[in-house]
């Protein structure tokens, strides 16, 4: 059975860090992509970094970019999320998700579709 599983979530002040993690099983990890996303209250689901996607690089959205660094533990089937800086407007919760790997994944990577399993995600709270 395919699983990814978030963790790491929780309470933290601004200007402070947490580090997300996204254990993955049942797939052959180096085959696939693994995003991450953040939904807040009453807002679209919004993609926000992404690895193993196509080009040899990681991709950030632009909300992230030099605050957020997504890597993974290949060993471990783990993908982590570290995040610094945190933000308000951070608030969400956060999935990961796992797609099969194409060359030009990291063109629609912030899209839902190219998906196929997600997980159950978890709170990330910014307290000003």
């Amino acid at each position: 059975e395919v699983q990814v599983v978030e963790s790491g979530g929780g309470l933290v002040q601004a200007g402070g860090s947490l580090r997300l993690s996204c254990a993955a099983s049942g797939f052959t990890f180096d085959d696939y992509a693994v995003g991450w996303f953040r939904q807040a209250p009453g807002k679209e689901r919004e993609g926000v970094a992404c690895i193993n996607c196509g080009d040899g690089r990681p991709f950030y959205g632009d909300s992230v970019k030099g605050r957020f660094t997504i890597s993974s533990d290949v060993a471990k089937k783990t993908v982590f999320l570290d995040m610094n800086s945190l933000k308000p407007g951070d608030t969400a919760v956060y999935y990961c998700a796992d797609g099969l790997e194409t060359p030009d994944f990291y063109v629609y990577y912030r899209r839902e579709g190219p998906y196929d399993h997600w997980g159950q995600g978890t709170q990330v709270t910014v307290s000003s």
